[in-house]
């Protein structure tokens, strides 16, 4: 499902920073489908709004899947894109995420060491309990924060950033995430997007030095992600 950027998706705003609360369905940045990515409509929207004539810059921190929803950060100067691109490779920006997962016994908490390699094929990530060559240690915490009737909500602290890492090791200890077809969940989403939530996000500002803390409500008009939140 087609999903346009509105301005009501910006979550902080500075001359060096613009940090977007995701939809499931957008892109972070174009790819082969050719859909409109968040990157030009973001670009378009700072073009108007801040009267620019010419290219705008604007560059993408990291990315987040397709179907996933929350926080994004993206850099309007060259300078807060390069340090913010070192600070992602020194893993200096926490970034907690929440995903809904189907209501069955596991610990209530747990640190998960794998090891994932990446199919280019079918864009898929499979995951192996010991060390395998070709594929890269993967670690996540998480934590049950709230408990519902069919479903749990997981509070999950990355300590690597893989391919599909969360998806594959939830659905690898039994859980997959709602909505997930590709790692195991039995029903797709009517947005066809998946309950993953990039819900936080603490780094320091690559210019200012502030100590930044953002938090993304979690997607609107979805009772399962409302029952998550109240």
């Amino acid at each position: 499902m087609r999903q346009l950027f509105s301005e009501n998706q910006v979550v902080f705003e500075d001359n060096h920073l613009l940090v977007i609360n995701k939809k499931a369905g957008q892109l972070v940045q174009g790819d082969k489908t050719g859909d409109e990515s968040l990157l030009d409509s973001l670009k378009n929207f700072i073009k108007i709004k801040d009267k620019k004539p010419g290219n705008v810059f604007l560059g993408l921190v990291h990315r987040i899947d397709r179907p996933t929803s929350g926080l994004v950060i993206y850099a309007k100067t060259s300078k807060a894109l390069t340090r913010l691109t070192q600070m992602v490779k020194n893993r200096e920006i926490k970034k907690t995420y929440w995903a809904v997962v189907p209501k069955v016994e596991i610990p209530k908490s747990q640190r998960l060491v794998h090891y994932l390699q990446k199919n280019e094929k079918n864009n898929k990530s499979t995951v192996f309990p010991k060390v395998t060559e070709g594929a890269k240690e993967s670690i996540l915490n998480y934590e049950i924060i709230k408990t519902l009737d069919n479903f749990q909500l997981l509070e999950i602290d990355l300590e690597t950033g893989r391919h599909h890492q969360i998806r594959a090791q939830l659905s690898k200890i039994g859980v997959p995430i709602k909505g997930d077809l590709k790692y195991g969940s039995p029903r797709s989403n009517p947005d066809g997007g998946i309950h993953l939530h990039a819900r936080k996000l603490e780094f320091i500002h690559p210019v200012t030095n502030e100590n930044l803390i953002l938090t993304a409500k979690v997607p609107e008009n979805d009772p399962v992600w409302k029952a998550c939140e109240d």
